[in-house]
């Protein structure tokens, strides 16, 4: 048996077909309430004739919304007559989560970009894994999935890619990023320690697909700044790879790239508090600089504790709540890359 076919969830959309097909993809869920009910996850399928595949995925993480937004408009507005071969759009990937306005899963506590290459038979969030790496992904040519900073974290929008240790590969991936058009972008080294096999953009590596992903802005909230890089940039993406006509590509003012590399690029909660931010999004920092301070209104007579950032850099994310704990990220930084 093929590692498609022992996916359990059923599309009502067929891959092959012409023209336009919007509809849900069924993943069985038996509870008190549905014996026999599914979990109704939503997907367009846009076709016309050969040509390459485009897979575009957002609400991975439930509380991201730019990206919902953003397809969601662009599943309206596009039509299978522009484009020369097929665009597949999930816009809400982690139903459950997306509904609830959390990042992962109220049913199974599942966080579905730490889910990667998912199980057939486990949760709720494994099978939606399983079904994006072993159905999905097989389609496409490239894959795009759109995050922003969520609940917790509010970035300046940007694209991003995973730096490819294949040169070959790297330049290809290099391109599409350039290709998006955002005026920031940066390289990841996984240094926040989350690795990336376990991501979607991990399954898509596992393919050897094109893959590209988003942080476009955050904070629980869709700002129109963002939404314009990204349909902007889903756009340039297509018109890259051919889907639709090259001349449709948007020229922007060029892209600022960057590099987030090791451990020393975050800055993370050394107590529990009320956290103080020294500097803002978008603010360069010196190494040693002061980064900010925690609060502790439950005992002010107690002096707040300082920290500072390990070393230079763009201050590409930032925490939003005010009230964090030990271990929370603060801050990241992105250092200009040579590419």
């Amino acid at each position: 048996m093929s590692d498609a076919a022992r996916s359990r969830l059923i599309p009502e959309v067929d891959f092959d077909a012409e023209g336009r097909q919007a509809g849900f993809v069924r993943l069985f869920h038996s509870v008190h309430s549905s014996a026999y009910g599914f979990i109704p996850i939503p997907i367009v399928v846009l076709k016309n004739g050969a040509g390459p595949t485009a897979l575009l995925v957002s609400g991975n993480h439930g509380d991201e919304y730019e990206g919902q937004v953003a397809l969601g408009n662009l599943a309206r507005s596009l039509e299978p007559a522009e484009i020369k071969g097929r665009v597949i759009i999930l816009p809400m990937a982690n139903y459950p989560a997306a509904m609830a306005g959390t990042r992962t899963s109220p049913i199974d506590a599942g966080n579905l970009n730490r889910s990667f290459p998912g199980d057939p038979d486990g949760s709720v969030t494994q099978q939606i894994a399983f079904f994006i790496e072993h159905v999905l992904i097989p389609l496409a040519d490239v894959v795009c999935d759109l995050h922003s900073g969520g609940s917790s974290l509010m970035y300046v929008p940007c694209a991003l890619i995973k730096r490819a240790a294949d040169a070959e590969r790297h330049g290809r991936q290099l391109a599409l990023l350039k290709a998006f058009g955002s005026p920031l972008a940066y390289m990841s080294g996984g240094g926040n320690g989350t690795g990336t096999d376990s991501t979607l953009m991990g399954g898509a590596e596992r393919a050897g697909k094109l893959a590209l992903g988003t942080e476009l802005g955050g904070s629980g909230q869709v700002t129109p700044a963002a939404l314009r890089i990204v349909e902007r940039g889903l756009r340039n993406v297509l018109a890259h790879m051919g889907i639709l006509p090259k001349e449709s590509r948007a020229r922007g003012d060029g892209t600022r790239l960057l590099d987030v590399g090791g451990a020393d690029y975050f800055v993370y909660a050394p107590e529990n508090g009320v956290f103080e931010p020294a500097v803002e999004l978008g603010d360069e920092v010196a190494k040693g600089q002061l980064a900010g301070r925690i609060h502790f209104p439950e005992t002010p007579w107690a002096p707040a504790v300082a920290f500072h950032f390990a070393r230079a850099g763009f201050v590409l994310c930032k925490r939003v709540p005010g009230r964090t704990m030990r271990g929370d990220c603060l801050f990241h930084l992105g250092t200009d890359a040579a590419a």
